[in-house]
């Protein structure tokens, strides 16, 4: 399988195109990177390039690319319209595929650490890698930027580095680095220079005002373009959709008078982001991202051939061939996961059909956030079914170390009991997910089309039996691990999982 991570480093530099150039080149230079994008904004005077390759490739070409911005980028001289308080202001890693975010974080802390040790710039760790809980938000960590953190890491305590002496470097500062779900960075020009109006579009729609969950956002003046700017960060595009990020900003700016005159992609998007604004805003009815010419190339070139399986079964056979071939993964524990994915795939399809429908209107904005709901848990559970199989391959490593002397069958042990704890708290996830479903499915029942009950409650039975199935990997599992603290623990949560779907769709539904 391979194994690839996304890294997006942000440096504080966007006017000098040399400067830029150099940085980029320290980066491309290491064996195995890609270079997928690069943006540079001279209001902002910031630049973000997206990288992508092989975990260890992406942390040496991030690192490279810290140490050439601290010989090109002096803080004291910098000015620009966009927070930041390093000549490489924030490093995040992304998984991409064979990747999991603790993998990530990981990365990152070793990355942090290095910065140090190659560079002496101290280093701070968010999101997913975030060492102190009011550390995971990146704004908490900036607060002050360059100049103010420079004065109060000296005083206070509270605000030195996780990695590092308690003071920035003279003129590179700080860098944060960390791990994160795919982020996308959208900017919403408005037609007015007026920043007030901005900043306050921006304070009513994030979160942290009450606005749009993961949703951050601030203004932004664009003194070259005569323009304010609401610039924005959607932390998870299948939770919050852009397309309900840009109508409740029109909406706010509806309110002060003035109109949206652009948005902007900085960096690169997932085409799935596309396809749930297409869907939306076209109402296609009973779309599907088969539909989309590329995935149905990849799809086909995968494997899928015109005399082959129909265009479902073609799908899906690749996954069932896996399975059914003599190998000890993917086993039960990853079809769970599948049962899972598919219950809340049905949810998401009932839910999206039941919005179009003018009999539910008055059930649009509750249907919506279904449809964003059951599109993450099916993805999430999707993403642990590799998760299962490496768990339970890590298991059969384990048990594959040497045993000859004591120390050596001590290590053994360590690792048999570490790799099955392990083992069973992938399937723990995936029945706690899966009841998620199960319940979120009868939510669904009183607010959805009557003529589609029959898909809800084949989406529960599926649900259901995912839970069990998991429960049954955790339950095997258990049988082997000594820990008895650890196995009285995951044995309740287990009990309380298998309580709540206990019910059948039958007697609920009928």
């Amino acid at each position: 399988m391979k194994r690839l991570v996304e890294c997006v480093p942000n440096f504080s530099e966007g006017r000098d195109a040399a400067k830029v150039e150099a940085i980029v080149a320290a980066m491309r230079d290491v064996p195995g990177v890609f270079l997928l994008d690069r943006e540079s904004d001279s209001d902002h005077n910031r630049s973000v390039i997206t990288l992508a390759g092989e975990p260890e490739a992406v942390a040496e070409a991030a690192l490279r690319g810290v140490g050439k911005a601290a010989e090109l980028i002096d803080l004291t001289k910098h000015s620009g319209a966009h927070p930041r308080m390093g000549a490489t202001d924030v490093v995040p890693f992304i998984p991409i595929e064979g990747v999991t975010i603790e993998d990530c974080v990981a990365l990152a802390r070793k990355v942090g650490r290095e910065i140090w040790e190659r560079f002496r710039i101290p280093v701070y760790f968010y999101e997913a890698a975030a060492q102190r809980p009011e550390r995971t938000n990146l704004e908490n960590i900036r607060k002050g930027q360059f100049e103010g953190l420079r004065e109060e890491v000296l005083r206070n305590p509270d605000r030195a580095p996780d990695v590092g002496e308690p003071r920035l470097h003279p003129t590179a500062g700080a860098t944060v680095v960390g791990a994160r779900k795919f982020l996308i960075a959208y900017n919403i020009n408005l037609n007015t220079p007026d920043i007030e109006i901005a900043k306050k579009i921006g304070k009513n729609i994030r979160f942290s005002n009450g606005g749009l969950r993961y949703v951050k956002a601030m203004g932004i003046d664009l003194k070259a373009r005569h323009l304010a700017q609401v610039s924005i960060n959607l932390t998870d595009f299948e939770q919050t959709p852009i397309h309900r990020v840009f109508e409740m900003a029109k909406r706010e700016a509806e309110r002060y008078g003035v109109s949206i005159v652009g948005s902007e992609i900085v960096g690169l998007i997932p085409k799935r982001s596309i396809e749930l604004t297409a869907d939306f805003y076209l109402q296609l009815e009973n779309f599907s991202p088969a539909q989309v010419l590329e995935n149905r190339l990849e799809s086909s070139l995968g494997g899928i051939t015109s005399e082959g399986p129909g265009k479902f079964a073609g799908l899906v056979q690749p996954f069932l061939d896996a399975v059914a071939q003599p190998t000890a993964t993917p086993g039960g524990g990853s079809v769970a996961a599948l049962a899972g994915a598919l219950g809340a795939s049905l949810g998401q399809m009932v839910a999206g059909l039941s919005r179009k429908k003018k009999s539910q209107s008055a059930f649009v904005e509750s249907l919506s956030e279904a449809v964003a709901d059951f599109q993450a848990a099916s993805r999430g559970l999707a993403e642990v079914i590799d998760r299962d199989a490496a768990s339970f391959e890590s298991v059969m490593a384990a048990y594959k170390l040497p045993q000859g002397t004591p120390e050596e069958l001590r290590r053994r042990g360590d690792a048999i009991e570490l790799a099955l704890q392990g083992a069973a708290r992938v399937p723990l996830e995936v029945a706690h997910k899966a009841a998620e479903v199960f319940e979120r499915l009868r939510q669904l029942e009183s607010i959805s089309s009557p003529s589609m009950v029959s898909d809800i409650r084949v989406g529960r039975l599926m649900a259901a039996a995912a839970v069990r199935g998991a429960l049954e990997n955790v339950a095997i599992n258990l049988e082997s691990i000594t820990d008895s603290a650890f196995s009285g623990r995951v044995r309740a949560e287990a009990e309380s999982l298998l309580a709540r779907v206990t019910e059948t769709i039958v007697a609920a539904g009928r």
